[in-house]
């Protein structure tokens, strides 16, 4: 089902109620878990699209659930307006960017979700909740990150900023140099992550400092260069190289250039985000920042003892804090370390063995990306796991947007 207003929202959830079927939403099918899975009622939001609402003043924006974040970063940036911050890719629509906590990197930036100050729910008679600090604040607290289990999100209201540049710089360091200033790092820049080149000493780092500096972006060709032949074409083909000859992929590996040492400025979506067309599996763990260093560093002693060709970065970063009961920020402020492999490569014994480390600092996984936890592993890691739990009694009572995926990890709806 393709609906474009609320209203056919509403009256999709009212006869799947009628017919005792199920509903599931579909955003840009980023995520990496089978939560849409369903044998009742698929809905895409791909023509749920709109800028509904902007107000200058108060730098805020109503959009529909389905828009693409690439598409609202574009919408905002003509009206001189931005999001404060984003993550690395911008495909996700913004339903599923801030259902699943996703993030960008800044100790003192939260995730997307965090900026949510008003919301559209439509629940499981196919009523709509309207959510603002106001009215029904208790579900606005709760929903902003509800993983497709609390209802149908219809409308998102994003607290934005004025619109900003970031001066970027980007070279490859030492990683144990990057480690030992990994505090020095995350306090002392805008934005700051690294990418550690498995069973190498070397990561590729990124600095961005906020700047109403005019933009001095990278000249086309290179941009095109490091961003798609490389980055992409280049590294796809040597992915592809390795999953079938290990050998004969290392000996590639060492012959693709690297990108050197970057120093632009640019709008700060075109800096935030960046192509990303080689498909891979990945699992995200986020845990307290203190614990950072500590777990990267057994993550790395685990590729060593591994011996598995690992030729995707494992990429690191910080946030802020937040409160949002089922977000992976709530209560602490939090670093991420994210694994991938290439799409066709085995990851079983890698995941399990980063998970398994993860859990020693009460990891929570990244609810868009692959895990083997379950609902009895996950709700201590959340100290208002029950509070979400009710919220998803009284919207959803009789289990409309369930999934098998959302019965392991949430366990079943009014449980």
């Amino acid at each position: 089902m393709r609906p474009r207003s609320e209203a056919e929202l509403s009256r999709l959830v009212e006869r799947a109620a009628a017919e005792r079927r199920t509903v599931k939403v579909v955003g840009a099918g980023h995520s990496f878990t089978p939560i849409v899975c369903t044998d009742g009622y698929l809905v895409d939001l791909g023509d749920y699209d709109r800028v509904l609402h902007v107000d200058q003043a108060a730098a805020t924006v109503t959009v529909q659930a389905g828009i693409p974040l690439w598409k609202l970063n574009q919408e905002l940036a003509t009206r001189g307006l931005a999001l404060e911050n984003i993550g690395d890719i911008a495909y996700q629509s913004i339903a599923g960017a801030t259902s699943t906590a996703t993030h960008g990197t800044g100790l003192r930036f939260g995730n997307i979700a965090s900026r949510i100050i008003g919301l559209h729910l439509v629940t499981g008679d196919g009523s709509v909740v309207e959510a603002t600090p106001e009215h029904h604040p208790d579900v606005l607290d709760v929903a902003r990150v509800g993983v497709g289990a609390l209802g149908v999100l219809s409308t998102v209201t994003l607290q934005c900023v004025p619109a900003f540049n970031l001066h970027a710089l980007e070279q490859a360091e030492s990683v144990d140099a990057i480690l030992e200033r990994w505090d020095e790092e995350i306090t002392g820049n805008d934005h700051f992550e690294f990418f550690w080149l498995p069973n190498t000493g070397w990561a590729l780092t990124k600095r961005n400092r906020r700047t109403q500096e005019p933009a001095r972006p990278r000249p086309r060709w290179r941009a095109l260069r490091d961003d798609y032949l490389l980055s992409n074409y280049a590294f796809d083909v040597t992915c592809r190289v390795a999953r079938r000859n290990p050998e004969l992929g290392r000996r590639v590996a060492k012959l693709v250039p690297g990108t050197g040492r970057s120093d632009y400025i640019d709008r700060s979506d075109r800096v935030f985000a960046s192509p990303r067309t080689v498909k891979f599996y990945e699992m995200e763990y986020a845990v307290p920042r203190e614990n950072l260093v500590e777990a990267f560093n057994r993550v790395r002693e685990l590729v060593r003892r591994q011996g598995v060709q690992i030729l995707f970065p494992v990429e690191v970063r910080a946030v802020a804090a937040d409160d949002i009961p089922l977000s992976t920020a709530f209560g602490r402020e939090t670093a991420y370390i994210a694994v991938h492999v290439y799409q066709g490569t085995p990851y079983d014994q890698y995941f399990q063995g980063v998970e398994g480390i993860m859990n020693d600092y009460g990891g929570r996984p990244h609810w868009g990306k692959m895990h083997f936890q379950t609902a009895a592993t996950l709700a201590p890691r959340y100290p208002r796991w029950h509070e979400f739990q009710a919220l998803r009694t009284r919207t959803d009572p009789t289990g409309r947007f369930s999934s098998p995926y959302l019965d392991r990890v949430l366990g079943p709806s009014g449980a």
